[in-house]
């Protein structure tokens, strides 16, 4: 892939309804001190175009490997599988809950804009999907994510710049906000604890399989600089947009139970629903499904790869030559199998968009994260201490989910990835190879 496909691609991809939808929403419940939120993934996918992407490139390249995977695996020579079976378990778990979240959030849409019921939305979602995947593959999901980012980066600058100038005034629109409450122009007011949870967000960017994938494939490793720039812009642009969304939102509905469902994750759709013509309410409409469609058809592309190349071939069939026509054939009813599982799994829950997808980032982040961050750069890194790193990300973030983010405050992300940090490093320095000392 070239580098504007590539840069489009990877941000386009790492965002998802999330950005449109989450993050507007808790700018409308928080105020500016939301654009916390974007710091952490901005600056560390920066460093990632420039540092982490064009070593990844360089190492997946040499080791002929095109999955995350397979690159663990030819890192470390990974003869029985460890590392395999642990990453395919632990991408099942994680990036089903993240389709799912992804699937909530299109049926989200679909019901605010059309008036659908959820389960009818779930399924338009999951087909609209599944059906160009099956057809397209790895070269429809990168060229549709750049077609996609430019809807959403249309979409999410357009509404606040036809709002603020057109439908509410500047002078008006600040005034209004410096009268909401105290602290909500504040980007300070959240306190340390928040500000260190949602900066930390961007520790997930490195271990994320549907982003770094982006950067194995781009045509030059030297070309990942342009991919920097041309991301970089994109994501500051699009995040300061969901922000300004909801800004605005709260200077026109002051009491969120002004709005359907008492759902801050709606101001996006509703704005645009009542202060827009049709045909820009179906581009913007077109924005969100852009955020979805592009998050959740790489995170599918992300199963079937994981399950017809790094497990059925190089686990159940290691010695049998399986042909590409007969992966392609795997992959696709994988593909259509885990929309199924997603689509089930977001009828049935019921949590916000915005931590449904912090979970399962967290959980990536963690797992992946501190063991591809260390196998690049830091040379003494084993097998024992990269599979010992990936377990204890994942089972800290599912932990600390569960019982202890609550008591803390603290987003499972950091704990997480601290603690998967520190323990490949310590298990590294216990199991490196020993050498013999000639007397």
């Amino acid at each position: 892939m070239n580098a504007f496909v590539v840069g489009l691609s990877a941000v386009s991809t790492g965002r998802s309804a999330w950005l449109v939808l989450g993050l507007s929403g808790i700018a409308y419940i928080n105020g500016i001190g939301a654009v916390w939120a974007i710091v952490g993934y901005i600056t560390v996918e920066a460093w990632q175009f420039f540092y982490l992407g064009k070593k990844l490139r360089h190492e997946t390249q040499a080791q002929d490997s095109i999955t995350l995977i397979d690159y663990f695996e030819a890192r470390y020579r990974d003869k029985a599988k460890l590392l395999r079976i642990t990453g395919v378990v632990i991408i099942t778990i994680f990036i089903t809950a993240y389709v799912a979240a992804q699937f909530n959030a299109g049926a989200k849409a679909l019901s605010a804009a059309l008036n659908f019921p959820t389960y009818g939305a779930l399924l338009i979602c999951g087909l609209l999907i599944m059906v160009y995947m099956v057809l397209g593959g790895y070269v429809a999901v990168a060229f549709n994510d750049v077609l996609r980012a430019i809807i959403m980066f249309a979409g999410l600058i357009l509404l606040p710049l036809i709002m603020i100038f057109s439908v509410i005034g500047v002078q008006s629109f600040y005034q209004s906000l410096a009268g909401i409450e105290s602290g909500f122009l504040d980007p300070w007011a959240l306190g340390l604890g928040a500000i260190v949870g949602f900066v930390g967000i961007g520790l997930g960017s490195p271990g994320q399989p549907h982003i770094v994938v982006r950067y194995m494939s781009i045509r030059h490793e030297k070309d990942l600089k342009y991919s920097a720039i041309i991301g970089t812009f994109w994501n500051i642009a699009m995040g300061l947009g969901a922000i300004s969304i909801g800004l605005i939102a709260r200077v026109i509905f002051t009491d969120v139970n002004a709005l359907p469902g008492n759902d801050p994750e709606l101001v996006y759709l509703i704005l645009s629903a009542q202060y827009l013509s049709p045909p820009l309410y179906g581009l913007l409409i077109g924005g969100v499904f852009a955020a979805i469609l592009s998050t959740a058809d790489s995170q599918l592309l992300v199963v079937a790869s994981t399950f017809a190349s790094d497990f059925y071939q190089k686990v159940l069939y290691p010695q049998k030559q399986i042909s590409e026509h007969r992966k392609l054939y795997l992959g696709r009813i994988v593909v259509v199998i885990a929309g199924i599982l997603a689509i089930i799994l977001a009828y049935a829950a019921h949590d916000l968009i915005f931590w449904l997808v912090l979970f399962a980032w967290g959980g990536l982040g963690a797992s992946f994260g501190p063991a591809l961050i260390l196998s690049l750069f830091w040379k003494k890194t084993t097998k024992y201490g990269a599979f010992a790193g990936m377990l204890s990300g994942a089972i800290v973030v599912i932990v600390w989910h569960l019982w202890l983010k609550d008591y803390t405050g603290i987003y499972e992300l950091i704990p997480a990835f601290a603690v998967s940090l520190a323990i490949i490093v310590i298990i590294s320095l216990i199991t490196q190879p020993r050498t013999l000392i000639k007397g």
